[in-house]
C-alpha cells in the first residue's frame, strides 16, 4: 500500500472535451438529471422552507422534529419511500426571546444568544451588576471572590482588544500594530487563564475548565453567566452549549461583551437587565435518522448512501451546516427519483440527527445496520457551506481509487471543472459523519467545498442563515451528487476496501481510526 496521500489535479484540458461530447451525446439518465437539476432545480424553494420556515434544529428540540416531518413529507411528494429510524434521546429545549440591555452607565441593548440547553430568568426580567473576574492572589481569595458574585451577571470569557477580521487588519495595518494587538490578545488570554485556574479545583484538566468554573458560579448564585467566542470575523461568534444547570449562560457579541468588560475593570459599574425565555422540562424528547430509498432492481443487498447531517446548533439557522448539505442530499435523490427511477444498487440518503453532539445519529445507523456496510458500494458525505466542490476526499481507501476517478471522468465538464480528486486522501475532518463509516473500513468519501471562509462566519455561529447560500453551487452540487451516485450504483466492479498506510504528523505510520459508540441519550446510556 502507498504511503500518505496523493493529490490528483482537477481533470482538465484533454478530458474535459470527452467530458463535453459524454454530456451532449451518450446518457440520457445524465442528460435529463443536467436539466432537472441545472434548469429546474428546486433547492431555493426547498432551502427557504427548511431554513426560514423550521429554522433551526437543535437535538432535541422542536425544530429538529419538524424538521424530520418536513423531510418525511417532500419525499412523499417526490415519490421517494422514506422513513424516521429512531436511535435514542437528547435533553429536551424550548428556547424563547431573549434581551440583555445594559442599564448603567447608558443604556444600551446588547446582542446576546442563549447557550442550547441553558435555563431561562422564569418570566421576570432580572437586574444585576455585571463583574469581571480580577487577579487573584491565591485559591483563598478566589474563593472568598465567589462569595461576593450571588445576584450578579459575571464575564466568564476573555475579552479581545478588537474585533476587526483578522485579514482586513493585516492587509491595512503596519505591521508593528499587526503585533501589538496579536501580542495584548495573547496578554488577555494568559491573564483569564491564570484567574479561571485560581477558581478551579486542583488538577482540573485545561479541557474541563470552562465546564467546572460556570458550575461554580452557577452555585455561587450568579444572575447570569456572560460569555463570548469571536470567530474572527465581523459580529461573528461561535454559540455551543451551556454548562449551568440553574442560571443563565448567554453569548454576547464581541464588542458589546468588550464595551462591559472595559466598563467592569474600570470601575464605572456597569449594570444589565435579562428577560429570557427557556424551557428545560419533561423527558428527553425522541431523537431520528430520516432514511430515504431507492430500491436497486438488480444488486438490491448493495448500497450507494448520500450522506449529510439534519440537526444544526441555534444561533443561527443553520444554513450551511448543515442545511446546504440537507436540501443537496434531497434535491439529488428527486434527481435520482425521476432520471434513474430503477437504480441497479440500492441507493439511500442518510439525513442524520446528532452529528453536533459527536456523529450519534451516523454512528447509530452504522451500528444497527451491519447489513448495509457489508454492501456499501460509496458512502458521500457532505457537510461545510456554500460553494462548489472542490475536493472529492478519498479518506485513506486506496483500493478506491479506480472506482473514484472513473466515476468522475464520466461527469460533465461543467460540473467536474475545478473538482480535484485526493487520493488516497490524508482522512480530514474527524468530526463529520463520514467517520462513522471510515472507522468501518467501509469506503465512504468527502465532497468538499472551500472551508476558510466556512470556518470563520458560518461554521457553528450566530451568522449561519440564509442569505449566506449560493444556489447557483448548490444546484450544481445537487446535480453532481446525483450523477455520482447513479455512476456508482451502475459500476460493475465493487468499490475495494483496501487502506493505504496512514502517516502522523511525525512521519511514521498510525492505526486506522476506530469507531466509538454511539451515545444514545444525553444521560449517557443507550436511550433507546
Amino acid at each position: 500500500a502507498l504511503a500518505g496521500a496523493a493529490l490528483l489535479a482537477a481533470l482538465p484540458g484533454a478530458t474535459t472535451a470527452a467530458h463535453a461530447q459524454t454530456f451532449r451525446t451518450a446518457d440520457s439518465v445524465v442528460r435529463r438529471m443536467w436539466r432537472l437539476g441545472m434548469d429546474s432545480s428546486q433547492t431555493e424553494r426547498l432551502a427557504q422552507s427548511l431554513i426560514d420556515s423550521i429554522g433551526p434544529r437543535l437535538s432535541g428540540t422542536q425544530g429538529f422534529a419538524s424538521a424530520a416531518t418536513w423531510l418525511e413529507r417532500t419525499y412523499q411528494g417526490f415519490g421517494v419511500p422514506a422513513r424516521r429510524e429512531r436511535y435514542g434521546t437528547w435533553r429536551p429545549w424550548r428556547a424563547g426571546p431573549v434581551h440583555l440591555d445594559l442599564t448603567a452607565p447608558h443604556v444600551r441593548s446588547l446582542e446576546a444568544r442563549f447557550l442550547a440547553w441553558s435555563p431561562g430568568t422564569r418570566g421576570r426580567p432580572v437586574d444585576g451588576d455585571v463583574v469581571a473576574m480580577p487577579a487573584f492572589a491565591d485559591a483563598t481569595a478566589a474563593a472568598a471572590w465567589l462569595g461576593t458574585v450571588r445576584g450578579k451577571f459575571v464575564l466568564a470569557s476573555a475579552p479581545e482588544p478588537m474585533c476587526r477580521a483578522p485579514q482586513e487588519l493585516e492587509r491595512n495595518a503596519r505591521p508593528a500594530t499587526v503585533q501589538r494587538i496579536a501580542a495584548r490578545r495573547a496578554e488577555l488570554a494568559r491573564e483569564h487563564q491564570q484567574k479561571v485556574a485560581a477558581l478551579l479545583p486542583a488538577g482540573t484538566r485545561p479541557a474541563d475548565a470552562a465546564r467546572v468554573l460556570h458550575a461554580r458560579l452557577d452555585s455561587a448564585g450568579v444572575a447570569g453567566i456572560l460569555t463570548s467566542l469571536w470567530s474572527n470575523g465581523w459580529g461573528v461568534n461561535k454559540v455551543f452549549g451551556a454548562n449551568a444547570e440553574r442560571v443563565p449562560t448567554l453569548d454576547v457579541s464581541c464588542e458589546d461583551y468588550g464595551l462591559m468588560h472595559r466598563l467592569a475593570t474600570n470601575g464605572q459599574g456597569p449594570r444589565a437587565r435579562l428577560t429570557a425565555d427557556a424551557d428545560r422540562s419533561g423527558p428527553e424528547a425522541p431523537m431520528f435518522n430520516v432514511v430515504a430509498e431507492l430500491r436497486g432492481s438488480e444488486k438490491p443487498d448493495e448500497y450507494v448512501l448520500l450522506s449529510a447531517h439534519l440537526d444544526s446548533w441555534h444561533a443561527g439557522t443553520g444554513a450551511t451546516d448543515n442545511g446546504t448539505g440537507t436540501i443537496m442530499m434531497l434535491e439529488a435523490m428527486r434527481l435520482l427519483k425521476a432520471a434513474y427511477p430503477n437504480p441497479k444498487r440500492t441507493i439511500l440518503v442518510g439525513h442524520w440527527g446528532g452529528e453536533e453532539q459527536g456523529t450519534i445519529g451516523s454512528l447509530a445507523f452504522a451500528e444497527d445496520h451491519p447489513e448495509v456496510l457489508r454492501g456499501m458500494q460509496a458512502v458521500f458525505n457532505q457537510d461545510n457551506g456554500t460553494w462548489r466542490f472542490e475536493i472529492l476526499e478519498g479518506q485513506g481507501f486506496l483500493g478506491a481509487a479506480p472506482n473514484l476517478a472513473r466515476w468522475v471522468s464520466q461527469l460533465p465538464s461543467e460540473l467536474s471543472e475545478g473538482l480535484r480528486l485526493q487520493l488516497p486522501g490524508p482522512q480530514a475532518n474527524t468530526g463529520s459523519d463520514h467517520t462513522s463509516f471510515v472507522c468501518r473500513q467501509t469506503p465512504a468519501f468527502r465532497l468538499q467545498s472551500p472551508y476558510d471562509e466556512y470556518r470563520q462566519y458560518t461554521w457553528h455561529t450566530n451568522r449561519d442563515t440564509y442569505d449566506k447560500i449560493v444556489f447557483d453551487d448548490l444546484k450544481q452540487n445537487a446535480t453532481t451528487a446525483a450523477m455520482m451516485a447513479y455512476f456508482a450504483s451502475e459500476d460493475p466492479t465493487r468499490t475495494s476496501r483496501e487502506v493505504a498506510v496512514l502517516t502522523g504528523p511525525n512521519g511514521q505510520p498510525r492505526p486506522w481510526p476506530t469507531c466509538n459508540r454511539a451515545r444514545r441519550s444525553a444521560a449517557g446510556g443507550e436511550g433507546r
